[in-house]
């Protein structure tokens, strides 16, 4: 006995052809008896679109030859050196934060242990073999480059920070330099000083 089954690629075909066009014809007769409301889709939310040629595009460059704005690039990759041989120290990223009487024994500040209250940033960097005059540090709002002739650091910083008032001190008998980033937090219920 042989399988009358749907078996060939051209049976399919006519299948397909056939529940598409019988679908289409009930579709659109329950769409004419529809009130226009019934139409309107998500599209049809806000202000209609404007098909003016005068109006720029979001994406649309201020200069033309430009390939990428400055908002688009992270900072840091322009210190990416894979040809550097010089290895990387050893580095720690301390969270701190300005805890007094009031806040310890009263709870006054809403301030907690986690690091959503720390307003600052401490980054120890061991410099072995290294003096404070040979060090060169550059601090950004995301990045820290730090360079010796012996040692490079690219660090992307794990919050923002304010740049302009990065303080640096080097330890020569510690041979360690303590970089500390004052962080650029948005003001929220807990962040209130």
């Amino acid at each position: 006995m042989e399988y009358l089954g749907v078996s060939s690629a051209q049976n399919l075909q006519a299948l397909s052809a056939l529940l598409s066009n019988q679908q289409q014809e009930d579709d659109d007769e329950d769409y004419e008896n529809v009130s226009p409301y019934a139409k309107m889709g998500p599209g049809n939310i806000g202000p209609p679109l404007r098909k003016d040629k005068d109006v720029p595009p979001v994406y649309m460059k201020k200069n033309s030859k430009d390939v990428w704005s400055e908002e688009e690039v992270a900072e840091g990759p322009q210190y990416d050196d894979i040809t550097d041989p010089r290895p990387q120290p050893e580095y720690e990223i301390i969270l701190r934060q300005s805890v007094g009487t009031e806040d310890v024994f009263l709870g006054l500040s809403r301030k907690d242990p986690s690091s959503m209250c720390c307003e600052a940033m401490l980054v120890k960097i061991k410099l072995p073999d290294s003096k404070a005059s040979d060090v060169t540090l550059d601090v950004k709002e995301r990045f820290l480059d730090l360079r010796t002739p012996k040692y490079k650091l690219g660090l992307h910083l794990p919050h923002p920070v304010f740049h302009q008032e990065s303080k640096a001190q080097f330890f020569s008998e510690r041979e360690e330099l303590e970089v500390t980033l004052l962080m650029n937090r948005p003001l929220d219920a807990i962040n209130m000083q």
